[in-house]
């Protein structure tokens, strides 16, 4: 997750009462994100397309698949735009040039740079979620929803109700 003032990722560890506990995927260090603050789940971003709207996920993946894996050959916040430009554009031919600004693009590469330091971007479409969607069968347990991706809403929620199920049996019964 991003959250406005706070630089880099974060990823969700606790909930507090007055908002949630965060460690920074560079570092590790834990921190609270008040619920004042502007949350944005990477699953939730998406690039403006001239057709509709690109998922920052199938994005990622596209960088992945244009540089082979690797970071970008660059320092994003110290690019040239054309630079930046011409590579956003060999991974996203259609993104909307009047709505997504240089520094948009700048700070996608500089997400994109920690996400595949830490291993979070594989370059593999979300097939599993694609799966469960059409009502296959999921995946068994301790295999990810996801391998390597962006954590998906959809496992939060499911891990929510389980949580949930087991506290209701846990919970005395009023008579």
């Amino acid at each position: 997750m991003s959250i406005a003032t706070y630089p880099g990722l974060y990823k969700h560890v606790a909930q507090a009462k007055n908002g949630l506990i965060v460690e920074s995927i560079v570092d590790g260090r834990r921190t609270m994100a008040y619920a004042t603050s502007r949350i944005s789940a990477l699953e939730d971003i998406s690039i403006y397309t001239n057709d509709g709207d690109t998922k920052l996920s199938d994005v990622y993946n596209s960088i992945y698949k244009v540089l082979e894996g690797k970071p970008t050959p660059f320092v994003p916040k110290k690019a040239k735009d054309a630079e930046l430009t011409e590579l956003f554009t060999k991974a996203l031919p259609d993104w909307d040039r009047d709505r997504v600004y240089v520094s948009d693009i700048k700070r996608a590469f500089a997400w994109y740079n920690i996400l595949v330091e830490k291993g979070f971007v594989d370059g593999k479409a979300d097939e599993e979620d694609a799966k469960n969607e059409e009502g296959e069968a999921p995946a068994a347990e301790g295999e990810s929803a996801q391998e390597g991706g962006i954590k998906t809403r959809k496992r939060s929620r499911k891990k929510a109700a389980d949580e949930g199920e087991a506290a209701e049996e846990d919970a005395p019964k009023a008579e």
